[in-house]
């Protein structure tokens, strides 16, 4: 049977268009921590009275469901958000950033615990480092994309080092050039199609904020031409990508950026199949086995059943 063939990506927007993007490198040093929000104790009050008619037992019902509903939402039910979800901060987007595809990984306890030889910095220094650009092409058809590579500074990372990985992703023989529809090159100034960041977790927040998500300092997310990469989740990895950091990064690299080109989720097609990368594999896998590729060693497309 003839594999599925993957959904016809939309066109990016148009680079020129005015409006903010990596360009903008400096992010105020300075940055609110929310990072361990509490939602409050409340506490729930009773109403008592002695019901004198049919008009006071509703109004004595309508005060206590009011209240319980107040109380919900101060914390007492609530509580703290679950490290499986990322919260939506107060910030919403635009209506030209809503357009585009916003993602967000949901947290995931780290595969390792944090040692003195891995540094993870809470805030970097707010500025970003972009290396110079490539004149290689990757990919032989289709669609060239443009993409910029960019590293905060204060996380001790080699912003060289993390192009040169970007760049080995998009090249794979497995990854998005296996399509014949895209190709990529990296470049250090506009016109742009996406930019890929390496930021501390504070800066993750704040860059992510901007796209109405709060990613607790803990999490990858991606909104308008960015593809934010939160230090902590880079270097930690996550249960299922245990030891093998290559493949985790081939992971959150080729999701987001599928994402860019115009691809939703999916979910596992089978037990013991390969796992979409479109699949939030950081969820679990239902059943597949982990796997960072878009297309498989016989260029035919991995996916499954979509999935909001």
């Amino acid at each position: 049977m003839e594999p599925p063939r993957p959904p016809s990506a939309p066109p990016p927007p148009d680079v020129r268009v005015p409006g903010a993007g990596p360009d903008a490198r400096d992010v105020p040093a300075v940055f609110d921590e929310q990072l361990e929000r509490s939602l409050g104790a409340g506490r729930r009050r009773r109403a008592g009275a002695i019901a004198l008619g049919v008009l006071a037992a509703l109004l004595v019902a309508a005060a206590i469901a009011g209240i319980g509903a107040f109380v919900f939402q101060g914390g007492t039910m609530g509580g703290a958000a679950s490290s499986a979800q990322v919260r939506k901060t107060a910030a919403s987007p635009s209506a030209d950033e809503t357009k585009a595809r916003i993602e967000a990984e949901p947290s995931a306890p780290a595969s390792i615990t944090p040692s003195t030889e891995t540094y993870i910095p809470k805030r970097g220094t707010g500025k970003f480092t972009r290396p110079k650009g490539s004149n290689k092409t990757f990919g032989s058809g289709g669609r060239l994309m443009r993409y910029m590579v960019e590293v905060e500074g204060g996380l001790r990372q080699d912003p060289a080092d993390f192009a040169r990985e970007v760049d080995r992703i998009l090249a794979h023989p497995r990854g998005w050039t296996a399509s014949k529809r895209v190709s990529f090159r990296r470049v250090d100034s506009a016109p742009y199609d996406f930019v890929v960041r390496l930021a501390s977790p504070g800066t993750t927040d704040k860059l992510c904020a901007a796209y109405g998500l709060d990613t607790e300092g803990k999490v990858n997310c991606a909104g308008g031409k960015e593809v934010v990469v939160n230090l902590r989740r880079w270097l930690l990895l996550t249960p299922y990508y245990k030891g093998k950091p290559g493949d985790y990064h081939a992971l959150t690299i080729n999701h987001e950026v599928g994402h860019r080109l115009g691809y939703g989720h999916a979910t596992c097609p089978g037990k013991g199949r390969p796992a979409p990368v479109m699949q939030q594999q950081i969820f679990g896998l239902k059943g597949c086995v982990a796997n960072p590729w878009p297309y498989d060693r016989k260029g035919r497309f991995i996916t499954g059943p979509s999935v909001p």
